[in-house]
């Protein structure tokens, strides 16, 4: 009997966590495809100087987290200048010219940190 019930206790366990996992996939699932895009790019191009996720520092120190991004003006704004190409003051900034797909998955990812507060 003692046996059973140290079963059905682990049998439970097991359970809980197999629901758990699938809740927290389904989550990521759920999210907006566009954001899982920009946020693709975001990694792939911008990671090794900017911070791209809500609490790590910038690996370069003069490039701003993009969390921080909606607060010194509407992202929106960045669209024209994604899609033109950005030339920054300081060479260690590669241009980079999106396509209006690209642009809108970007400003997508950049516009989830507007509700992280």
């Amino acid at each position: 009997m003692e046996k059973d019930r140290g079963f059905l206790r682990l049998k439970d366990i097991s359970l809980a966590a197999f629901f758990a996992s699938g809740l927290m996939s389904s989550c990521w699932a759920m999210e907006d495809p566009a954001v899982q895009r920009g946020r693709t790019f975001a990694r792939v191009n911008c990671a090794q100087c900017h911070s791209i996720d809500r609490v790590t520092a910038s690996p370069l120190k003069i490039a701003p987290p993009f969390r921080t991004l909606h607060t010194r003006y509407p992202v929106e704004t960045l669209a024209e200048a994604l899609a033109e190409g950005i030339s920054t003051g300081h060479p260690s900034m590669p241009e980079f010219r999106l396509d209006p797909d690209q642009v809108g998955d970007f400003i997508a990812f950049l516009k989830t940190f507007e509700n992280s507060r």
